[in-house]
């Protein structure tokens, strides 16, 4: 089990808004690990990035030459989702999605790869199998596995796709039936992402801005149990995308005409980014006598630097998704009754940040990925 204990309270910055602090924080424990008192009066501020040095870089160099075939395993929910959502859910079987990469519905919510195709290229792989065909294309299972579903969360959703703690009880399943051996584990990564739908739920269910930090605590400490159990099944490097900035989204900026994104969701968004960060920390301080490391894949200002900068990925609707419904009633991929078309697709996705009103075009993918390179998490997970 793991617990994480904390007490917070709203204070009034020097620029006169109110700021989330967290006053106590008890730290993050596994069943045998003795349990302490974290910092007092953590405040909201990233830490700073880690850098590596000459020698680093060399036993990098060392360590590539000594490559060993990797495997990856993916959970979470549709930004990493490549193809588990069932056929007959909205969204990624349906058309356009799928238009730039397969060139057909595939089902990934975008107009082609995600975020799981860029990092599996990374690792140099090719895409885990979606636990649905596991049976199908049974040939390309020690490549790993993608057990996210569209829609899910941390805790139950309005999807009734599985959350996480039933997708790492898929994964435990395959173990025990030794479709994944120890030999397999050996040298395994797993993609978690945790990208808001948890957040979103609350938020459709009436929610209060004021129920938001507890929320945040109870999903960043469920989102420690579950890296945890990934890695006590063997997982040996696991990393967790920190939270994409919502107040970004088109489903928030839509009513700005995608002008301007939400600060008060973007500062929700930096408390919970902080409190991972904390607790991953905490994680990697435990288990120093595990061969495993959590990192965390900071979404967040990879996302920002090109949405601030969009011309540098050649990016130039930055907010404006390329697909939309033609009215709020209806959505990307919607139609009639008559089997019409009920919205518009842009005729340049690759021109287009966002493909739909939450998540990114293949071209905005890319354009995050190719920030997450300059990062010590991928370094990480590669060698």
């Amino acid at each position: 089990m793991v617990r994480l204990e904390m007490e917070f309270s709203m204070e009034e910055a020097s620029n006169g808004k109110r700021i989330i602090v967290v006053d106590r924080i008890i730290e993050v424990i596994s069943e045998n690990t003795p349990k302490h008192e974290g910092v007092d009066k953590w405040t909201l501020k990233g830490s700073p990035k880690g850098q590596m040095g000459l020698q680093g870089e060399a036993r990098l160099q060392r360590d590539e030459m000594n490559h060993s075939r990797k495997t990856f395993f993916v959970f979470g929910d549709s930004y990493v989702d490549t193809g588990n959502t069932r056929i007959d859910q909205p969204g990624s079987w349906k058309e356009p999605y799928g238009i730039t990469f397969p060139g057909k519905p595939a089902g990934r919510f975008s107009d082609g790869r995600v975020l799981t195709d860029f990092i599996a290229k990374y690792l140099r792989l090719k895409s885990p199998v979606p636990y649905k065909f596991r049976k199908l294309i049974s040939q390309h299972l020690k490549n790993g596995m993608n057990f996210a579903f569209g829609g899910t969360g941390v805790f139950d959703t309005s999807s009734n796709n599985p959350n996480m703690t039933i997708q790492i009880d898929l994964f435990k399943e395959l173990i025990k039936e030794n479709v994944y051996t120890t030999s397999d584990l050996s040298n395994s990564v797993a993609l978690v992402s945790v990208a808001g739908n948890d957040y979103n739920f609350y938020l459709a269910t009436n929610g209060s801005l004021e129920g938001f930090p507890s929320l945040i605590a109870s999903v960043v400490n469920q989102t420690a149990t579950n890296l945890l159990r990934i890695q006590e099944l063997g997982v040996r490097k696991i990393v967790v995308g920190g939270l994409q900035p919502l107040g970004c989204l088109p489903s928030t900026t839509a009513t700005s005409s995608f002008q301007q994104c939400n600060s008060t969701f973007n500062d929700l968004v930096v408390f919970h980014n902080n409190l991972l960060n904390q607790t991953v920390t905490k994680l990697n301080q435990a288990l120093t006598k595990h061969n495993s490391t959590f990192m965390i894949l900071d979404l967040y200002d990879s996302f920002m630097s090109v949405l601030n900068h969009p011309s540098t990925s050649n990016i130039k609707d930055q907010f404006k998704p390329c697909c939309v419904g033609l009215s709020s009633q209806y959505s990307c991929g919607s139609v009639d009754e008559n089997n019409v078309k009920k919205y518009t697709v842009c005729d340049h996705p690759k021109s287009s940040f966002f493909w739909d009103l939450l998540h990114p075009t293949q071209a905005g993918w890319h354009a995050v990925y190719n920030k997450l390179q300059t990062t010590s998490a991928l370094l990480q997970i590669r060698y």
